[in-house]
């Protein structure tokens, strides 16, 4: 498969261009082009202008931001598979956090002003990303109100059912990250997560969280 074809799947699986027919995505795909970043490389900094999409096709790039102690507070985790950057090829504004490479890892790049051309050539298209953003907007909307009204463990469990359906059962993340993700303050996620260590659903240890009945952890998130 070619480069081209690896990102046109990519972009498939992303909500914003999900319901674009397979020739779109491939004339979008052909757009594009591959970036290296080392370990530990940064992508772009907090405040850099928003000038590319990006797709994960091999490694790992961390969104981070700094906290007031000064230390580094991970928001999310992107792996093979997944893009980012969907709203800044669109509106260019300033990046509101941090992107650095995890590991070693290759980037599909769609710069901005290469995917404004496209549009202006190809105006259905246009119509078809506003609308699939519209609805993208409803259902975050949707989701926020839903995780606002759930207790603190469905919301936890479904974090971390979601970090071990990307990364495994062994997940490197702290306590106080896990705080940020979910909306809680670093005590109360503690204390839930002793809770299931006592009931065998997770171990923990520094900087990690081994995930030890996935069963069980998918029953409270579910919440069942």
């Amino acid at each position: 498969m070619s480069k081209q074809s690896e990102f046109a799947v990519i972009l498939k699986m992303n909500p914003m261009f999900a319901d674009l027919g397979p020739d779109e995505l491939q004339r979008i795909a052909g757009l594009c082009h591959t970036q290296q970043l080392a370990l530990g490389e940064t992508l772009f900094q907090k405040g850099d202008p928003g000038d590319a999409l990006y797709g994960v096709r091999r490694g790992q790039i961390r969104i981070e931001t700094g906290a007031p102690d000064g230390s580094r507070l991970t928001l999310n985790f992107m792996g093979s598979g997944d893009v980012f950057g969907e709203v800044a090829v669109l509106d260019g504004e300033p990046r509101s956090a941090d992107a650095t490479a995890g590991e070693a890892t290759e980037l599909f790049v769609l710069r901005r002003e290469d995917f404004l051309a496209f549009l202006e050539r190809e105006p259905k298209i246009a119509i078809k990303l506003i609308m699939l953003l519209c609805q993208r907007i409803r259902w975050q909307s949707e989701r926020m109100e839903e995780s606002m009204l759930q207790p603190l463990p469905v919301r936890l469990a479904r974090r971390l059912s979601a970090l071990a359906a990307d990364y495994g059962s062994e997940v490197h993340i702290s306590q106080e990250q896990l705080g940020v993700f979910v909306g809680a303050a670093r005590e109360s996620v503690n204390r839930q997560l002793q809770a299931w260590r006592k009931d065998g659903i997770l171990d923990l240890q520094r900087g990690r969280i081994l995930l030890q009945n996935l069963n069980k952890l998918t029953s409270v998130a579910r919440n069942e």
